[in-house]
């Protein structure tokens, strides 16, 4: 069943809220989570805009003995390239420069995936590389920070070889920031679900050669 986007009742104009009021979670082998819901004001007209403006592209991959679609759309800003909306520059420098002393350098590009229906997801993994090309995240500790723009969706983690899962509903402007080893010792996943839920975009932030 697909269901139309509802805007949030409480949205108003774009506008970063103060980073301060971020909550640490630490997770297990040197990983953690911070977390700030509603960070982003004006979360649900960023996300009608970019449904529009962002020259989304399906993908493909070899699963098995056949090739199959990715369940959701993808685009990637790369270090350099303008974000579809200036408020997304603001959030990507606040992120950088409060987290400047331990990240150790900027966020530099932007990763955008839409998810249009409860059909669309992201398998579990870590940032960790793609393609068969190896990323930092794979045996460094470095950082994630994903702002969700539309209705609410679940991100799951859970430890490498098992563990409990910890899950976030995130949407309308919510922040999460996925730090210290947790791309190497833990996963993460958006899940396909059967209950009626609307559309949603997530942005996400990373500095060099994390993808």
């Amino acid at each position: 069943m697909e269901v139309a986007f509802q805007p949030s009742l409480f949205d108003t104009g774009p506008a970063l809220g103060s980073l301060d009021a971020l909550r640490r979670t630490p997770l297990r082998d040197g990983a953690w989570i911070d977390a700030l819901p509603g960070w982003l004001s004006g979360a649900d007209q960023i996300f009608e805009r970019m449904v529009a403006a962002v020259p989304w592209r399906s993908e493909s991959r070899a699963m098995y003995d056949r090739v199959v679609d990715v369940p959701r759309l993808v685009h990637t800003y790369d270090i350099g390239e303008v974000l579809p909306e200036p408020v997304l520059t603001d959030a990507r420098d606040a992120l950088s420069r409060y987290y400047a002393d331990e990240l150790g350098e900027p966020f530099v590009t932007a990763g955008c995936c839409y998810y249009r229906d409860g059909k669309d997801s992201v398998a579990w993994h870590g940032d960790t590389g793609v393609n068969g090309r190896g990323g930092r995240g794979r045996t460094q500790d470095t950082m994630v920070a994903i702002v969700s723009l539309g209705s609410p969706r679940k991100l799951q983690l859970r430890p490498r070889g098992g563990g409990t899962t910890v899950t976030h509903a995130l949407g309308h402007g919510d922040l999460i920031v996925m730090g210290g080893s947790c791309q190497r010792t833990w996963e993460h996943a958006v899940p396909k679900t059967a209950r009626p839920v609307g559309p949603r975009i997530s942005v996400q932030f990373r500095p060099r050669n994390v993808f």
